[in-house]
């Protein structure tokens, strides 16, 4: 392990011990574990519950996505970024598209050679107050609004996007719009991210998506990287009856045609 990354991993545990600290002090493990296996069904059972904001309904469930889903959000997009050649270059600006709690645009831009600047937005607001505290958490200076990601005002181009497991949770239209836009993004010179998992059911859409971002000169890539789960995520896994032997994904990436980095 690098210096670098060795610096990284010590960012990470403080960040996730913050989490614990805080997602635990009126909440039992167990209270939270419990929550956790509610959380899986919704996401596998009942998703058209999500964007009424079931996910995040109560202390418990949010404990469990800040707790759970968050650092594995983090560790899979930061292996997706160390795997994809000059993804880790940076640039000025990060724009974190439904950031949830910031850790897939907080893996990104830790990452870079030159660190961005984070501007994010997300709909719910306890997820806006989880983000902020996430990347104050990776020394990353940022911005963060309550706001719909298929209509709100992106800063100008070029800059790096990404949308980590958020376009599965919007309906048709606003699915279609924000791919669009960020094909648009793209030939204007964003740098496009896009993450979701790799189970089929969860994006049958993503073949469309696909097809458009590789016809734009970008890629489609499906990830499995072995999973070094932290203790904390690593006892809920197993608490909640998941079985996390791999942290797994699918990505699209599209570097900007006029030049992403500034």
């Amino acid at each position: 392990m690098t210096r670098s990354e060795s610096s990284q991993t010590a960012v990470f545990d403080s960040w996730l011990d913050a989490l614990q600290a805080r997602h635990l002090a009126d909440l039992t493990f167990a209270e939270v574990s419990r929550a956790l296996r509610a959380l899986s069904a919704t996401y596998v059972e009942r998703r058209d519950r999500l964007r009424g904001g079931a996910a995040l309904a109560g202390a418990g469930k949010r404990a469990a996505f800040a707790l759970f889903y968050g650092p594995l959000h983090f560790l899979i997009v930061r292996e997706i970024v160390r795997s994809i050649p000059g993804a880790d270059a940076g640039g000025s600006t990060l724009v974190d598209v439904g950031c949830g709690t910031g850790a897939g645009g907080a893996a990104w831009a830790a990452a870079c050679r030159r660190r961005p600047r984070v501007l994010a937005v997300d709909v719910h607001p306890w997820a806006v107050s989880e983000a902020i505290r996430t990347y104050r958490a990776f020394g990353l200076a940022s911005r963060v609004h309550r706001g719909d990601i298929a209509t709100v005002a992106w800063p100008r181009p070029p800059a790096l996007v990404i949308a980590a497991f958020a376009v599965n949770e919007l309906d048709d239209r606003a699915r279609d719009a924000v791919r669009e836009r960020l094909l648009e993004r793209a030939s204007a010179g964003d740098t496009v991210l896009v993450v979701e998992p790799l189970a089929g059911f969860v994006a049958p859409w993503w073949g469309a998506w696909s097809d458009a971002f590789r016809q734009a000169g970008g890629r489609s890539d499906e990830w499995r990287f072995p999973a070094s789960l932290p203790p904390v995520v690593a006892k809920l896994d197993r608490a909640a009856g998941l079985d996390h032997r791999e942290l797994t994904a699918r990505s699209l990436w599209l570097p900007g045609r006029s030049g992403s980095r500034d």
